[in-house]
């Protein structure tokens, strides 16, 4: 005998109904100091650990180098624009350190999400005065992050 199961939209299947915000995605592509760049690759490490232990919200923080070894894009991917104001709080002293020895100048930040405004100016504030911030914050899709288990 067939076991009846209930499709979506059937009387029978209650749905949870709720507007759960996107993830908030930010990109951030540096250029580095001429001769820097095994320099930087030997510091990373110890960056990437303590975002990872001071920020278990946090669902992806990558580094992506070019293929010319003179520019490195940070991928970020947060559950909620709280995230990424907390995690620009971990990192300032880090990224000031950066600067003074490894990088050389944004080039430029893209941003998917809506920013609460504290985060939108540190992240200008990073970039500096003349760097493309690119906001997208209209979402159109869906997202297959796991809910409740981030907050």
């Amino acid at each position: 005998m067939r076991k009846k199961i209930p499709v979506v939209g059937s009387s029978k299947l209650k749905r949870k109904e709720h507007v759960m915000a996107g993830p908030f995605i930010f990109i951030g592509t540096h250029i580095l100091k001429e001769g820097q760049l095994e320099n930087f690759k030997q510091y990373l490490p110890q960056f990437i650990a303590t975002v990872e232990a001071h920020e278990p919200r946090l669902i992806h923080f990558g580094a992506y180098f070019n293929e010319e070894g003179t520019e490195v894009s940070f991928v970020q991917v947060h559950p909620d624009s709280d995230s990424m104001e907390f995690h620009m709080q971990v990192v300032k002293e880090h990224v000031e350190n950066a600067y003074v020895d490894y990088l050389a100048a944004t080039k430029n930040i893209q941003i998917y999400g809506t920013p609460s405004e504290a985060a939108l100016a540190m992240m200008s504030q990073l970039a500096g005065s003349g760097v493309s911030v690119g906001i997208k914050n209209e979402d159109k899709g869906f997202s297959r992050l796991p809910e409740g288990e981030l907050a």
